[in-house]
């Protein structure tokens, strides 16, 4: 029946998924690693901006007359402050580009309600915005109907429309016209003192702007170049409402009046100029440096931390990037989105609170992330003058080169993990491959070492013995085994032999006494084959009894109770009865003359000592000297016994002690010499916890046969049973 074959993962596949798993860990720890580097850094960066922008406010300490050259809050003026703007605004009359300073504009005004019904509802929304040279402006106004320019009328003040004043760079006062025909491009026209017509015939194409309509009226968004504005800054801007398309008469005008009503100019308050000049030589590449009054204006701005956009590949770098190379750079850029993602949401706060901190008194710094310009540190330290917070030191700085250098790290991760586990691949693939053959080449030896009926083909394995790793150790074991089977094989295969070599002469016996007997006449023959007769059946039980002795020796042992005896006084008695029984040999005792207590069987060690009696007696002379000796050291102690005779063949030394094994040359007493004398001392001394071992004489005319046993080491004085 053929047996099914177990199935599971090869051993390359078992190393390369620990190897596969030891890669994943390494770049893992690597990348926490370099996030705490990250974090240091981007810690350090923050404490430096902050230093830096406590450096700046140390400068401007108590010089609140540099915030003070334009009057914060001057008399008789509405102040118009122009925002500094990060990116110049597109002309559309949509408000997205305004959202960072939408919500700094100023009302002017009044709306209808119910309280003052006979207010005309002509309120408009204004906020200003500074952009290299631009002076950027978003009007919402609150009109509901809508009244266009007529083409065929020249009169531009019977429409809907905005006037522009300003001091022009001569001190004198320039008029401006926003007119529109239609919802779109509004067109500029320099108007005379009475704003019907225009000075001119051309419209002021310096001055862009575009209308669209609203649900509660309509958005002018238009832009003035500041080479147009006088240096002192006055700008005024009203708003005319027309609501009949047949009269076309003005409703109302709402500007930015004065409080006091005698001027029509409002205040344009830009980047103080000395300031500037301060902090202008303080800034550094890839940082932006602001200082903001208490009323959060911005009152000087040098440097940008916006990122610069990235310069197209060559056609070269386009090349390398299509080759295989590229996927660990998508495999960078995913995993450089996928950490991004976390801290998008984390530093997706507010810009403004580390300004009110630092207004309030508390230098600060924060992290801000945004789409726009990546992760940004803002740092602010307020400036003080005369115990009075006037403004702040805002810094701001993106990590563009930390992250370059974490992006540069991951990338660097990622290519060591990829080259790494692709060397240790082919390692582990020719690791495993040799592995596995060698297990190969030792299991097919193996396998061939017994034939298909069970039979040993070989006692030995020669394959990997010679190694000195676990294999090696595994196939020195396999050799060991087989040599230990071939051993057992052969002694299965030497018992019908050895049984019909002990048998048989018995049997001999036997047969020819009964024949004897059968033909015998007189009474004293008949006996005398009788017992010859007898004497056969006795020895063919005595062969029975001791197969089964040898087979029931290690069950029987089993059941025996030890005792602590003195092996001493045991030895002595036992050579008394030796040289009673064997008067034909010599006994002499040599060893220790004291007590030699030991934890044994005293039935069992009197079993040991007559086989190794009955071995001495067969190898030794008649009249020969038989020595029994008993020796101790610190932890054993030592029973030996010496007899004068034929040596043991080196071959046979390490076999004597096993089953049905004698190298007697012969049998000339006819005496049953089974072979199992010293089997039966190598198990009884083995079950006492000890050992047995034969050497030769060095004189080279007898034998030795030591039996090492344990020492009892008396604790409380133990009562000894003496045999």
């Amino acid at each position: 029946m053929k047996k099914n074959r177990i199935r599971g993962p090869r051993l390359a596949t078992k190393l390369f998924i620990l190897m596969s798993l030891a890669l994943v860990v390494l770049p893992w720890f690597s990348y926490l690693y370099l996030q705490e580097m990250e974090d240091f850094l981007v810690d350090s960066q923050a404490n430096a901006q902050l230093l830096t922008a406590e450096g700046i406010s140390t400068l401007l300490n108590g010089r609140s007359d540099l915030f003070n050259e334009l009057p914060l809050s001057p008399e008789g003026y509405e102040q118009l402050y122009a925002h500094p703007l990060t990116t110049p605004v597109r002309i559309d009359g949509k408000s997205n580009d305004w959202e960072d300073v939408l919500n700094y504009n100023v009302s002017f005004g009044q709306s209808k309600t119910s309280a003052s019904p006979e207010i005309s509802p002509n309120q408009f929304y204004l906020v200003l915005g500074e952009h290299k040279d631009q002076v950027y402006a978003f009007i919402q106004v609150q009109d509901d109907k809508l009244v266009f320019r007529d083409r065929n009328i020249l009169r531009l003040d019977l429409s809907d429309h905005v006037r522009i004043t300003f001091t022009g760079k001569s001190g004198d006062t320039v008029q401006l016209v926003l007119t529109m025909t239609e919802p779109g491009v509004t067109t500029a026209y320099e108007m005379d003192s009475e704003w019907r017509y225009a000075t001119q015939g051309e419209a002021e194409n310096r001055i862009q702007g575009f209308m669209s309509e609203t649900d509660t009226g309509y958005a002018i968004e238009f832009r003035i170049p500041l080479s147009l504005v006088g240096s002192t800054k006055h700008f005024g801007l009203a708003v005319a409402d027309v609501d009949s398309a047949e009269s076309r008469a003005i409703q109302s005008i709402t500007g930015t009046l004065p409080s006091a009503g005698q001027e029509a100019f409002g205040l344009v308050l830009l980047k103080s100029p000395e300031v500037l000049k301060i902090v202008e030589g303080l800034g550094y590449s890839g940082a932006n440096i602001q200082v903001i009054d208490a009323q959060r204006r911005v009152r000087a701005e040098v440097g940008s931390y916006t990122t610069s956009q990235e310069k197209p590949l060559t056609q070269e770098e386009q090349s390398v990037g299509e080759s295989w190379f590229s996927f660990f750079s998508a495999l960078v850029d995913y995993a450089y989105g996928f950490i991004d993602q976390a801290l998008r949401e984390e530093l997706a706060v507010p810009e403004g609170q580390v300004i009110l901190d630092s207004l309030a008194g508390k230098p600060s710094y924060q992290r801000r992330y945004s789409e726009e310009d990546g992760e940004v540190i803002i740092a602010a330290h307020p400036i003080i003058s005369e115990d009075r917070i006037i403004g702040t030191v805002q810094l701001k700085q993106n990590t563009k080169r930390i992250l370059q250098l974490r992006r540069d790290a991951l990338e660097r991760i990622i290519n060591f993990s990829v080259l790494s586990l692709f060397i240790f691949v082919l390692l582990i693939l020719a690791f495993s491959v040799r592995l596995a053959s060698r297990i190969r080449k030792l299991g097919v030896e193996t396998t061939n070492a017994i034939d298909i009926y069970g039979r040993l083909q070989t006692n030995q394995i020669r394959s990997e013995t010679s190694s000195g790793d676990e294999i090696g150790d595994l196939a020195r074991s396999i050799s060991g085994m087989l040599a230990r089977l071939h051993q057992h094989n052969q002694f299965l295969e030497n018992m019908p032999r050895t049984l019909r070599h002990e048998i048989n002469n018995p049997l001999n016996t036997l047969s020819t006494s009964l024949q004897n007997l059968e033909n015998e006449e007189s009474e004293s023959g008949r006996e005398k084959y009788l017992a010859s007769a007898k004497r056969g059946v006795n020895r063919i039980g005595m062969i029975v009894q001791n197969l089964a002795d040898a087979a029931s020796l290690e069950d029987a042992l089993e059941a025996e109770e030890f005792e602590v005896i003195d092996l001493h006084n045991l030895v002595q008695n036992y050579l008394a009865n030796c040289r009673t029984t064997h008067d034909n040999r010599t006994f002499e005792y040599r060893g220790t003359q004291r007590q030699v207590l030991s934890n044994v069987s005293d039935y069992r060690i009197e079993q040991l000592l007559d086989k190794l009696i009955d071995n001495a007696l067969d190898f030794s002379d008649t009249g020969s000297t038989i020595t029994v000796g008993l020796t101790v050291d610190a932890n054993n102690l030592t029973l030996f016994v010496t007899n004068q005779g034929p040596i043991i063949p080196a071959e046979a030394v390490e076999s004597i002690f096993d089953s049905m094994v004698s190298v007697r040359k012969s049998n000339p007493d006819n005496r049953l010499h089974f072979g199992m004398g010293l089997y039966v001392v190598r198990v009884i001394a083995e079950h006492h916890g000890g050992s047995v071992s034969a050497a030769n004489l060095l004189s080279g005319n007898g034998v030795t046969i030591r039996i090492n046993l344990p020492l009892y080491r008396k604790l409380n004085n133990p009562a000894v049973a003496a045999s």
